[in-house]
């Protein structure tokens, strides 16, 4: 499938006054196909905000080319579309923020028909669609409400109305869940999954919570200091991430460190190894544990499991300390990654190592 966004080696740079320069988004390329939704993941100041401004380009880059749909908007240090129609390419990309952004003292109807204030359709036209893009979201029956009657995952819902009230190819998602409380976090997300499935609508998402990628993203980057460190379909880097901060994002890890913390582990025997273990549908029912204790012969201990679903797919994790001798320890990488379970080994730091 052709990608509807790329981004190659593309760089931004802020210059501050005291000459000292702050780089925000360093040779990242990005490819965002048709239909996705990517997920892009990092702590506060990671730049992945930064990062998608450049796609409809709200912030220029410093370095490095934007394509999206198809038209080279940015290259060689130089914006390639004259104003004009680089108005009608950001028509064709919705966004929404965490802040909603609504005109409080209009109705819910009258904010999204803000939104085609310029458009050539007529005003009768224009009263249907809204009201059409609110029964899309499901709020037809709070048109002639006002903002402040409304919820925060309402206000939300009226915030992607409108910004789906020029038909755009790509909605941005920018820690537009952020604001919201878990049920209604969940809510938006599975309202973003339906209109990309309902409209062919490409999102890209971006989030400081692994909990929403892992809910309705096919494909996932992941970012720390202006950089992508790992990046591709979720399931294979949920299932092997290669790298340290995602492997903090993924498969429960951050909820087991603190339970680790409870154990001494740089107090661990010579006999004694940490691993953790990822599996995916395919092994949720096959008893890991005791498959090690018939074959090697080995003590385990389970000291954190989780299962969840990652998309439609329930995918589980745990941490088990094994012992035995070392012949036995070596052996259980071989066995485990055998049955299609990814395994690695936590030395007396905690820090992940393969």
């Amino acid at each position: 499938m052709a990608n509807i966004i790329d981004l190659d080696n593309l760089s931004v740079t802020f210059h501050q006054k005291k000459g000292t320069d702050v780089k925000a988004v360093q040779n990242v390329n990005l490819k965002v196909e048709k239909g996705d939704i990517y997920g892009v993941v990092g702590y506060s100041g990671a730049g992945k905000s930064t990062l998608v401004r450049t796609i409809n380009l709200l912030q220029k880059p410093t370095a490095g080319s934007v394509t999206v749909a198809g038209t080279v908007l940015f290259k060689d240090g130089q914006q390639q579309v004259d104003n004009k129609e680089l108005q009608e390419k950001r028509r064709n990309i919705g966004m929404i923020f965490q802040h909603f952004n609504l005109l409080n003292e209009t109705t819910v109807a009258e904010n999204v028909l803000f939104a085609l204030k310029h458009s050539s359709i007529s005003d009768d036209e224009a009263e249907e669609k809204v009201l059409k893009l609110l029964d899309l979201v499901g709020l037809k029956d709070k048109a002639n409400a006002y903002p402040v009657q409304l919820s925060g995952g309402e206000q939300q819902r009226v915030a992607i109305a409108r910004a789906l009230a020029n038909d755009p190819e790509i909605l941005i998602s920018d820690e537009a869940t952020s604001a919201l409380d878990p049920r209604n976090t969940n809510q938006i997300l599975d309202l973003l999954k339906d209109l990309n499935k309902k409209l062919g609508l490409t999102v890209v998402l971006i989030t400081h919570e692994m909990d929403a990628v892992k809910r309705v993203a096919n494909k996932i980057a992941v970012m720390q200091h202006g950089v992508i460190v790992e990046q591709g379909n979720l399931r294979d880097v949920y299932l092997r991430p290669k790298e340290e901060l995602t492997r903090q994002f993924v498969g429960g890890s951050l909820a087991a460190i603190e339970t680790l913390r409870a154990f001494d582990l740089g107090h661990l025997a010579p006999n004694e190894q940490l691993f953790q273990v990822v599996f995916s549908a395919a092994n949720v029912t096959k008893s890991i544990i005791l498959d090690l204790y018939k074959q090697l012969g080995v003590d385990v201990s389970m000291l954190y499991g989780n299962i969840e679903v990652l998309g439609d797919e329930p995918v589980g994790t745990m941490f088990i300390l094994v012992k035995g001798d070392q012949k036995e320890l070596d052996s259980v990488v071989d066995l485990l990654k055998g049955k299609d379970v990814e395994v690695t080994k936590i030395d007396d730091r905690g820090i992940w190592n393969d």
